[in-house]
């Protein structure tokens, strides 16, 4: 088969099995939520697993894949690695700029409480910062892994212990749990097939044209595994109910790394590319933080679709500087 047709090919099954990867991800989030409806599991506990873990399925499930893949020899280490990691970035950029500039757009105005920023918006800027200190050396080793691991095993632990509300969309309870368990196990097994199915042939994508691993981890998996996010955020907006978005995508924001990354370094280490180290970190905590001292102290806390405007132009932002200064990464 001539490259050209063969290139074709293999960016045609990827993408079908990045849709099926996401769209099971989906699909496997309504089933849990209506069973733990029909379990009556409390709503903390809900917001902290199900919609906390469930929306970051994609990523998970591709650092899962990507480690055992690299301790077993079928994946290559450094180019495994940077897809990842990249779509781990790429993904929680998404969320922290485009989608939380979609959802202030399309609800108008969301006030940004100070309990909100201590209990939720500063951890997410402090994972930012452990995780770029561990990753300096362009390596997460075992141990950093299992850091990052023990770090989001103990914030979970205490938004349980104090019990602060976390609004979540309440789905209807479970009709037939059994087969909604059956069909979730399905569906997550279908999560993790197409996880492989995709980094295979993201790195046969990468070795073919010689592209940066973790570019092509921004713009495909970082993207295509933000569309859960995508899918609170417009169900947020329809039951006027912005807080839930908002909680989902600054949670998915501590899941990503903490869990992802920590995950997968503690199974397998990864190789990190100098553009996550100089450019994707940096550039989510320095503007978090600088959004974050707009919005409390010069705006009181309210974002306006003016705001909104700003964080999707940001996003793009981060885009053509990767593209910019790091173009081969």
């Amino acid at each position: 088969m001539p490259v050209s047709a063969q290139l074709l090919t293999q960016i045609a099954v990827g993408a079908v099995a990045l849709y099926v990867l996401v769209t099971a991800a989906s699909r496997a989030i309504d089933r849990l939520l209506a069973l733990a409806e029909y379990y009556r599991i409390d709503e903390v506990l809900v917001g902290m697993t199900i919609l906390a873990v469930g929306t970051s399925l994609p990523e998970l499930s591709s650092h899962l894949i990507a480690s055992v893949g690299i301790l077993s020899g079928t994946l290559d280490y450094q180019i495994a690695s940077a897809v990842v990691i990249g779509g781990n970035t790429g993904s929680s950029t998404v969320q922290q700029f485009l989608l939380v500039g979609i959802l202030v757009i399309g609800y108008g105005s969301v006030q940004i409480s100070r309990s909100f920023v201590r209990e939720s918006y500063l951890p997410m800027l402090g994972t930012f910062a452990v995780t770029l200190f561990l990753a300096w050396d362009g390596t997460i080793t075992r141990i950093d892994g299992t850091i990052l691991v023990v770090l989001y095993l103990a914030y979970t632990g205490l938004r349980l212990a104090r019990r602060a509300d976390l609004p979540t969309l309440r789905e209807r309870p479970s009709r037939s749990p059994r087969r909604d368990a059956a069909v979730a196990a399905g569906l997550l097994f279908l999560v993790v097939v197409s996880a492989s199915v995709v980094l295979a042939v993201v790195e046969a994508i990468v070795t073919t044209l010689a592209l940066g691993g973790s570019m092509i981890g921004v713009v495909t998996i970082g993207v295509a595994s933000a569309l859960p996010e995508l899918t609170a955020v417009t169900d947020s907006i329809r039951r006027r109910a912005p807080n839930v978005a908002l909680g989902t995508l600054i949670g998915s924001n501590i899941v990503n790394p903490l869990l992802g990354i920590g995950l997968g370094g503690a199974i397998s280490t990864y190789y990190i590319p100098p553009a996550v180290i100089r450019w994707d970190l940096p550039f989510k905590l320095v503007v978090g933080a600088g959004l974050l001292g707009w919005s409390l102290y010069w705006r009181d806390g309210q974002l306006t679709r003016r705001e909104g405007v700003y964080l999707i132009g940001l996003y793009f932002v981060f885009v053509a500087g990767r593209l910019l200064l790091y173009p081969g990464q």
